[in-house]
């Protein structure tokens, strides 16, 4: 396995595939694209040429910052690619904290996937007494 990392990567057919290689059901095209190009950082994983994993982070960048769509195919989850993600998007959070110290950084879980970004230092919002989390379909 020979990895590599493309910064700010807005390729809108690997976005897609990778949605739907979680299982997430990929958007339209169209929908994809104008989200790719709202994304103020994100950063693609590739074994040689194929992607495997992206993440993104979508916000204000000064107030709120929010980890998104942290995804890995499924045959190369548990070798640490998502850590890999993880770590760099965190070090790109560490340094638009040096702006506001107080910048809040969230995510949404994927069901099932809460430990994994416990070991990041996250909490569930229940358990900061902020309340849950919630969502408008």
């Amino acid at each position: 396995m020979k990895i590599n990392i493309k910064e700010n990567n807005k390729n809108v057919s690997e976005f897609n595939l990778l949605y739907d290689l979680v299982g997430w059901k990929a958007y339209d095209e169209r929908i994809s694209k104008i989200a790719l190009d709202h994304t103020f950082y994100s950063v693609s994983v590739y074994d040689e040429d194929k992607i495997i994993g992206y993440g993104r982070l979508i916000g204000d960048t000064i107030c709120f910052i929010y980890i998104q769509d942290v995804m890995v195919r499924p045959e190369y989850q548990s070798q640490k690619i998502g850590t890999l993600i993880m770590n760099t998007l965190l070090a790109k959070i560490k340094v638009l904290k040096k702006d506001n110290p107080s910048l809040r950084v969230y995510l949404g879980a994927s069901k099932g996937k809460e430990k994994f970004y416990e070991k990041f230092g996250f909490i569930r919002r229940i358990d900061a007494n902020l309340g849950y989390g919630m969502i408008l379909y």
